[in-house]
């Protein structure tokens, strides 16, 4: 009898062992979760940031557009009005 009773208290201590490794398990599975959840939440926060300054970007290149755009317009009135102006003067 004591024997079956050293038996079966050996195999419950056993089972608590190895319910203690699967706690300690899941403990650090819980922080590497943490942990990983962390970081995605960095990354995201970073992504949002890049994609403001993207927008920045892209308004500001727009803006640079225009301006070319304006530039480039004024540039063939003055080639045009010059060759006018150097046509008049041949030709009068």
């Amino acid at each position: 009898m004591a024997d079956t009773t050293n038996t079966r208290l050996d195999r419950i201590e056993e089972k608590l062992d190895r319910l203690a490794e699967a706690m300690i398990a899941l403990a650090r599975a819980e922080e590497k979760i943490g942990s990983l959840q962390e970081d995605h939440n960095k990354q995201y926060e970073r992504l949002n940031r890049f994609s403001q300054k993207l927008d920045e970007i892209e308004a500001k290149v727009n803006e640079n557009n225009r301006t070319v755009q304006i530039i480039h317009k004024l540039f063939w009135v003055v080639v045009v009005a010059a060759a006018g102006a150097i046509a008049t003067n041949v030709w009068m």
